[in-house]
Formats: C-alpha cells, sequence, structure tokens
C-alpha cells in the first residue's frame, strides 16, 4: 500500500480565519495535508479568565478523535492567545496534556513563534498584536522567556477572534506597520484570528525584515514535527525560504 500523505493536524478555536489553512496547504503543495477541527471556544474574548478557560485542555482535546479520523500524524493547537496565557511552564503541560490524550506528537502557536524566531536567527524583535495590553505583554513575557530579547509590544485593543477576522490587506498592513520598531530584526504578528497568509511577502517587502504570522508559524510547526522539509516557499516569507 502506499505510504499515508504527511498530515498535520489542527485544533483551531472556534471560527475566523481558518481558511487560511486550505490557503497555506495548496500555497506549500508537495501532498502535505494540513486538516483542521473547529474548538468550542466558550466566550469569544481576548481576557485572561476567557482564554484560561478557551485554552482547557478537555476543551481543545476533544477535537483530537476527529483529526486522528483525517489522518493527523501530529497536532497543533492553533492559538496564541490560549496558550501563552499559561505562561511558559503552564503552555508546555497544556502541550505535553495534549500529547497524552492524542497519542501523537503535539504543540501550540506560541511554542511555534519561539521556535520560528530560533529558526531565523533574529534576537530583537517586535509584536504587533490585535490583542489588548494586558495579554500583548503576556505574549511578550512568553518570548522572553523562550530567550529572545522583545523591543516593543504595540496592542490594538481588539477584544474578539471575530472582529479580528474581518480585517483585510489595508488593516494587516497598517498593524504590521504600526508595529514595527526600528531595534527588531523581525515583527511578529501573533493572533490566529487574523487572515495573514496572502499578505507576508507584502508584509516583508514593506517592513525589510522577516514578519512571522500565526498561522504561518502553526502550519511551520506542523511541518516541523511531522519531519518534512519543505520550500522554499517564496510566498511564505523568509520562514519557508
Amino acid at each position: 500500500m502506499p505510504a499515508a500523505a504527511p498530515t498535520a493536524g489542527f485544533l483551531y478555536p472556534g471560527y475566523s480565519a481558518e481558511d487560511d489553512y486550505p490557503r497555506l496547504e495548496r500555497m506549500i503543495g508537495g501532498g502535505v495535508r494540513l486538516p483542521l477541527v473547529h474548538t468550542d471556544i466558550g466566550e469569544d474574548a481576548h481576557r485572561v479568565d476567557a482564554l484560561l478557560e478557551m485554552g482547557s485542555v478537555p476543551r481543545i482535546a476533544a477535537g483530537v478523535g476527529e483529526l486522528k479520523r483525517q489522518g493527523a500524524q501530529v497536532v497543533v493547537w492553533a492559538c496564541t492567545s490560549a496558550s501563552f496565557v499559561y505562561g511558559w511552564d503552564g503552555a508546555k503541560e497544556q502541550v505535553r496534556q495534549l500529547s497524552a490524550e492524542a497519542g501523537l506528537p503535539a504543540s501550540s502557536t506560541s511554542f511555534a513563534f519561539a521556535g520560528a524566531v530560533q529558526a531565523l536567527g533574529v534576537g530583537r524583535v517586535a509584536v504587533a498584536a490585535t490583542y489588548p495590553d494586558d495579554v500583548a505583554q503576556l505574549f511578550a513575557g512568553f518570548l522572553k522567556s523562550a530567550g529572545a530579547e522583545v523591543v516593543s509590544a504595540r496592542a490594538s485593543g481588539i477584544i474578539t477572534a471575530a472582529e479580528v477576522g474581518t480585517w483585510g490587506r489595508d488593516e494587516v498592513l497598517a498593524l504590521g506597520r504600526g508595529g514595527d520598531h526600528p531595534d527588531a530584526e523581525a515583527v511578529l504578528l501573533p493572533d490566529t484570528a487574523l487572515h495573514s497568509a496572502e499578505h507576508i511577502t507584502a508584509l516583508e517587502a514593506e517592513l525589510g525584515k522577516p514578519v512571522l504570522t500565526a498561522n504561518q508559524v502553526t502550519v511551520w510547526e506542523g511541518l516541523r514535527l511531522l519531519g518534512e522539509q519543505v520550500g522554499p516557499v517564496p510566498e511564505l516569507g523568509r520562514l519557508f525560504s
């Protein structure tokens, strides 16, 4: 029998920018599959108490069975805020429990950002966040735990993923532009609710430096867990070059 196609599965909270994933699958090509299952988010709010509930393992692991039926060989919790909100050690425990529930290697978008920063070999980063300021600062703290120097963290004050999901090219470029910093070697846009897959090259061209976006790095992390070498994929920026 032919070998199963390399398949990274994603647990995605609610409905906002999930269409980035089939788009990324088409961009990457090569027979790699990126199935996605929606998780129940509870309250849609970039607020610490709501995010802690959103990222609880029983809630997110409920979708594991469906991902496995779709052939997932690894699983990634495709949410940044409802992973880093637990802090470094708490996010590690979240992934450990998810892996145990799935019986598969697991990770999350927060660790994807940490790994992608290291893979690019940059030390100083700027955060361009959709979140309120207190949540953006928690992400900055998570990155510092990973060894990155966060030279600035700009918050946009958006409460719901649903609102972020309505943003288009102009808003995404404005977010990156507004969150850049002269001392930053890369700019990070950390919300998986943000449609970003189609705008990475435009962001990098405008800012003149690598840009990491949440859905981009989440898929990169899934491929890393699979051990799949893909690319170069110029449309997905420096990370995929």
